[in-house]
């Protein structure tokens, strides 16, 4: 059952390549529909909740040893919503049809690379994961071949072809040490010595990570990438890409591998402060709209390292809850702001105002993923980050609380900036014409918007259903 998570879109890439191009190009659209919503069904149905089945599962697939629980299931919903949701607003902003089935393969290519990096129980296989990802993500970010485009993806090409370099490095140290790449022989070999090459292996793995998912100070694609590439492959990166290859690939191992080391955790906790703080501070400053929540993306993985950086149960379940979060909320106004580009052909935030107006779904979409962003009951960021916020001052760590909730202010007060710029204030001239985003993007919004209501509004059943679970997975 698991592998058929690779398999349906590997198959998928197989038959809209191998089929006759003009009805290929046409139904490419539905046809990854279909795969990524078979995806989200698939993930349920093998959740203890609505079928009788035991959580953790192992499957095989060519030998791999693939394996789903608590955390890889609320993974593979995110990557399935956020592709829904970057496909829908792809349809809309990529005009021409040749295009168009570029980016599809593309983007059914990076789920097969993130899928197999949240069921894959060996670290090398991990890696392969990783580079597919990687690989389709820079094609993506320079699809349009703009000139800011490839310098964005040249960027991202060249710091993770760094962060590959360590990543091998650590590896091929692990190997040395275990004499195999599978996480439990690892995490064996690991418990039975501890000498200076471990612990530089390790070093070398959360570097790798750090910059692959855009932590301070390795963020300086992050700005870049995300504000030069297409509208819907920023939804993807800002959604889920990001989080996926660096942020939940570092819970992972951490949790099933390395463990917490004191040292560990107060590095973690350094990095989610200076990214916290240094996003937030960053994200005020912008007059672009999608730089501006590149930045605010910075500032909330910033949360995430912070919560899992406390290493107790409530702040790795705060942390893990708000990386579906994030996915959902940030995707929700990166489509936002591909509905207001297709309208007015910029995200110059100068050139706006009172877009709400003219723009009732995307202006009401947009204040509810700006006030879930900034933390404000009921909505589902507020209950992520309150889980983070007293799981830092649980532990002792007062002062990150402290930070996490002034940044969190900081956070409110940029996306007002946004919103007043964007969507409130009097309606130029020039805008006077324009009307709502096409149905395929407003859908999308509506769909995010709906998951942060109801993730909010029914936060104790999703803490007992999804979330509570995660603590029989945390190494003591």
């Amino acid at each position: 059952m698991l592998s058929l998570l690779i398999l349906v879109p590997l198959i998928g890439i197989v038959i809209l390549n191998l089929s006759a191009r003009a009805p290929a190009r046409r139904l490419a659209f539905w046809f990854a529909l279909l795969i990524f919503i078979s995806q989200i069904l698939l993930a349920a149905c093998r959740h203890p909740v609505l079928w009788n089945v035991e959580m953790k599962q192992i499957d095989t697939f060519f030998k791999v040893s693939l394996s789903m629980d608590q955390i890889s299931f609320i993974m593979l919903l995110c990557i399935g919503i956020v592709s829904i949701a970057s496909l829908l607003v792809a349809r809309h902003t990529i005009y021409d049809e040749k295009e168009l089935f570029k980016f599809v393969n593309l983007l059914i290519i990076t789920s097969i690379g993130m899928n197999g990096i949240v069921l894959v129980k060996d670290i090398f296989t991990l890696y392969i994961f990783l580079e597919i990802t990687a690989l389709a993500s820079f094609v993506l970010i320079a699809l349009e071949k703009d000139r800011n485009a490839i310098e964005g993806s040249f960027k991202y090409l060249i710091l993770s072809a760094i962060a590959t370099i360590m990543l091998l490095t650590s590896i091929a140290l692990l190997f040395m040490v275990s004499g195999s790449t599978s996480f439990e022989a690892i995490r064996q070999a690991l418990n039975l010595a501890n000498n200076n090459i471990i612990l530089f292996a390790i070093g070398l793995f959360v570097c790798g990570l750090a910059i692959k998912g855009g932590l301070v100070p390795f963020h300086a694609w992050v700005p870049d990438a995300y504000s030069s590439a297409p509208a819907a492959v920023s939804v993807l990166l800002g959604g889920i890409v990001t989080k996926t290859v660096g942020i939940y690939t570092l819970i992972r191992l951490l949790i099933a591998v390395f463990g917490f080391d004191p040292s560990l955790k107060t590095i973690l906790l350094a990095l989610g402060a200076l990214s916290i703080v240094f996003g937030a501070l960053a994200a005020i400053g912008q007059n672009d709209m999608k730089r501006m929540l590149a930045y605010s993306s910075i500032s909330q993985v910033g949360y995430i390292i912070l919560g899992f950086g406390c290493g107790t149960f409530l702040g790795i379940a705060g942390a893990i809850f708000h990386i579906f979060n994030h996915s959902i909320f940030k995707s929700l106004l990166f489509v936002n702001s591909a509905a207001v580009e297709t309208r007015l052909g910029t995200t110059d935030m100068n050139k706006m105002g009172g877009l709400s107006s003219k723009m009732p779904i995307t202006g009401t979409t947009s204040v509810i993923g700006m006030l879930s962003a900034a933390g404000v009951p009921p909505l589902a960021g507020f209950w992520s980050k309150l889980m983070i916020i007293v799981a830092l001052w649980q532990s002792g760590s007062k002062t990150y609380s402290f930070i996490a909730i002034m940044a969190s202010v900081i956070t409110l007060a940029y996306l007002l900036i946004m919103q007043r710029k964007v969507f409130f204030g009097k309606l130029s001239i020039e805008n006077e014409n324009i009307d709502e985003a096409r149905i395929g993007i407003s859908t999308a919004s509506i769909m995010l918007a709906v998951i942060i209501i109801g993730s909010g509004v029914f936060f104790p059943l999703v803490f007992n259903k999804f979330i509570a679970p995660i603590q029989e997975l945390i190494i003591r």
